[in-house]
Parts: C-alpha cells; sequence; structure tokens
C-alpha cells in the first residue's frame, strides 16, 4: 500500500500538468491572435519570452541559488540552440502568419509537428511502437478533417510560414533528446527564453519592426501579459517537467488537443466558425489521444514490471525531489514551441 503512495501522487503531478499543457497552450493561439493586432509579432514574441526568462530566473535563483543554473558549456550552448529552433523560428513565424490566418487554423497546422517528429525517427532508424505510430495518424486524419471544414480563411503565405514554424519546432524537439541539455528542467526552460527572445528582438529589429507604444491597444497588453504568466511561464515549465517525468509519447498528445482548444476559443472570442465537421474532426483527434495514452499506459506497466519492450521510459518522481529533465530517457522530445 505504502508502495503505491509514490506513484499515485506522481501521476496525479504528471496529469495535472498534462491539463495545464493541454488548455494553457491551446488558448495562447488565441493569445498571439490578440496581442498580434497591435504589437509587432516579433518583438511581441521578445518582450514576452525576455520577461517570462527573467521571472523564471529570479524564482529559481531565490529557491535554488546559483547551483540551479550548473550547467556545462555544451548544455547551455544545447539549450540555447533549441531556443532559437523552438521559439525564434518557431514562435516567431507563427505569430507573423497569424496576421493573416486565423487562430484556430493556425492551431490546426501546427499538429503536424507530430508527424515530422515520426518521419525523423523513422530517418535515424528509431522507430516508434505501432499503436502509437496508428494514433499519430488517427489524430492527423482529424486534423486534416478540421482543416477540411471550409469554416477558417487564411493566405497562401501564411499557412507555407507556419508549416515551416512546425518544422522548426519539430526538429529542435528532435535535436533536444539527443543534444548535451541542462539537467535542471527550470533552467532549461530559462535558457531557451532568454535566447529565443532575444533572437526574436534581434530578428524583428533587423526586419524593421518599431514599438509604437501609444499605438498598442489594451486588449493586446492583456494578451501579452497572459501570454508571459501563463503561456510561457506556466505552461511552457510544466512542459519542461513533464519531459523529464512522463512518457513522452503521452507528452505528445497536446499536439491533437491543443488545437481543439485553440478552435473553440476562437469561435468564442473572436467569432470564427465551427462546423458539423469541426466537431467530427475533433472527435478523431480525441480518438488519436486514447490511443496514444493507452499504449503508454501498457509501456509503463512493462518498465514498472522490469520488462525492457524497448519503448519510452517512465521517470518517476520522488518526494521531495527536483524535477530533472531526464532526456537521455526520452525517445523522442516533442517540445513545443512555448506559445
Amino acid at each position: 500500500m505504502g508502495h503505491d503512495t509514490p506513484d499515485r501522487r506522481a501521476s496525479l503531478l504528471v496529469w495535472g500538468a498534462l491539463g495545464i499543457v493541454y488548455v494553457v497552450w491551446g488558448s495562447t493561439y488565441l493569445g498571439i491572435g490578440i496581442a498580434v493586432e497591435s504589437i509587432p509579432p516579433m518583438l511581441s514574441g521578445a518582450m514576452r519570452f525576455i520577461t517570462a526568462a527573467a521571472l523564471l530566473a529570479v524564482f529559481l535563483l531565490v529557491r535554488k541559488g546559483p547551483s540551479a543554473f550548473k550547467m556545462t558549456r555544451k548544455e547551455f550552448f544545447g539549450a540555447a540552440g533549441v531556443g532559437l529552433l523552438l521559439l525564434t523560428l518557431g514562435n516567431g513565424m507563427l505569430a507573423v502568419a497569424e496576421q493573416s490566418i486565423s487562430t484556430g487554423f493556425a492551431a490546426l497546422l501546427v499538429a503536424s509537428v507530430p508527424l515530422w517528429l515520426v518521419v525523423f525517427r523513422f530517418v535515424v532508424r528509431d522507430r516508434p511502437n505501432l499503436v502509437t505510430l496508428a494514433g499519430v495518424l488517427v489524430g492527423l486524419g482529424g486534423v486534416a478533417a478540421l482543416s477540411l471544414s471550409g469554416g477558417e480563411q487564411g493566405s497562401t503565405g501564411g499557412i507555407v510560414v507556419v508549416l515551416l514554424a512546425s518544422v522548426s519546432w519539430a526538429i529542435g524537439s528532435f535535436l533536444s533528446a539527443r543534444i548535451p541539455m541542462p539537467s535542471n528542467a527550470f533552467a532549461t526552460s530559462t535558457v531557451e527564453m532568454l535566447v529565443g527572445g532575444l533572437g526574436l528582438l534581434v530578428l524583428g529589429t533587423g526586419m524593421g519592426e518599431r514599438l509604437d507604444v501609444a499605438a498598442v491597444t489594451p486588449r493586446s497588453w492583456v494578451a501579452l501579459a497572459y501570454l508571459i504568466l501563463v503561456g510561457s511561464l506556466i505552461g511552457f515549465t510544466a512542459f519542461s517537467w513533464l519531459l523529464g517525468n512522463a512518457p513522452i509519447s503521452l507528452v505528445a498528445t497536446y499536439a491533437y488537443v491543443n488545437p481543439a482548444v485553440a478552435v473553440a476559443l476562437g469561435a468564442v472570442v473572436l467569432n470564427e466558425v465551427i462546423t458539423q465537421q469541426v466537431v467530427v474532426g475533433g472527435l478523431i483527434i480525441l480518438v488519436g489521444v486514447a490511443l496514444v495514452i493507452s499504449t503508454e499506459r501498457k509501456g509503463a506497466k512493462r518498465v514498472t514490471e522490469g520488462v525492457d519492450g524497448g519503448g519510452d521510459v517512465v521517470v518517476r518522481v520522488g518526494g521531495g525531489q527536483e524535477p530533472q529533465a531526464a532526456r537521455d530517457h526520452v525517445d523522442a522530445a516533442v517540445e513545443q514551441r512555448g506559445v
């Protein structure tokens, strides 16, 4: 009985963090769409990630001291490179695209990330479980059904930019599991957000973006504050914690839930259209989620029983331990753009 308590506690923590990622990151598509109404897209991302990185760094220094940021040069540059791929390129291109396409449609296109990850895994001969692969394909089938609903309008250029952003996120996610990274998940988030934000600042300024404070609406300021405090600080940190403490294919299910949340919020707040086909597509996405989750539960049981099934490894958290980004145990990180 006492044996089960730590596992039960760890399970509750995992599902709580996963719930945060599901809802928070689904809502950030709407937040980005509102922020870029009156704030240049790359500068809005720069303000968001640099501020969030500063707040998280202060929290870590107060709680753990300078030792929290103990890392090698290779680990720092690993986190910095991933930050550039995920946030400077991935998030930056998304923000630019949301000036010309709807928030819900952008979220649906981003759901192509798991497909790219599976392709990359096949390239390096790291083949996922067949049921996990089936879950990915079913989920993408739901995304296709949503995309064909005809309710969303977007420019061809915007669609191409979002797809390029998705590839950048997938590359960053794929590499994060295969290069040296800091052991502390929150220190990793700090470095990624700081470097990613600085990259956006340089890129935006170089492309001629300028911030006219007088032109920024209260609505955009509120959206930016939400993205900093909730989207980046809470959502990105919860995701980094999950990478070290949950089966990676379970964490990957956010890619199917986020679009459904984004489409629903877009309809309620921005009057974006939801058709019957959107509802059907959303249900198909949830079937894909269920397939992946059921596979990971079986994989977790095999690991607990000491059976080496060659699948994902569940990293459990004991009482009072600092969550660790145990990336050596991750078969293919699906680290998000931190939207």
